[in-house]
């Protein structure tokens, strides 16, 4: 757990490839076939996996958007034994796309109440 920062670093590194325009398919395929480790998850593990993912995001030379962040915290979880699913929401009025991270129904890498703004397109 010691390198969780690094790895959450490094991730976002291989996500951004997949955010080249036309290529979105790739980082869902990405996320949707990251595989659940079967190991008994530590304690507190979600809660270490966002920390590291957010202390990544402020140290990247970028801006992660929330694609990015969802989809490393995803991998990252099942990596670790969670069984997590990103979720791509939208909303119509005013038009504005979104996506996170749930584990058993709960989010835990933004605000508790973001389903309820967006309608559910895709989970994965």
């Amino acid at each position: 757990m010691n390198l969780l920062p690094l790895r959450a670093y490094y991730l976002l590194i291989v996500l951004d490839f997949y955010l080249v325009p036309g290529r979105f398919h790739r980082l869902y395929r990405r996320v949707r076939n990251s595989p659940v480790a079967s190991v008994k998850p530590v304690p507190d593990v979600i809660e270490a996996v966002c920390s590291a993912i957010n202390l990544a995001c402020i140290w990247y030379p970028k801006e992660v958007l929330c694609l990015q962040r969802s989809a490393a915290t995803a991998c990252l979880l099942r990596r670790y034994g969670i069984s997590a699913q990103m979720i791509i929401g939208v909303r119509q009025m005013p038009f504005r796309a979104h996506a996170w991270v749930e584990v058993t129904g709960q989010v835990v890498n933004d605000k508790p109440y973001t389903p309820e703004m967006y309608a559910v397109l895709d989970r994965c």
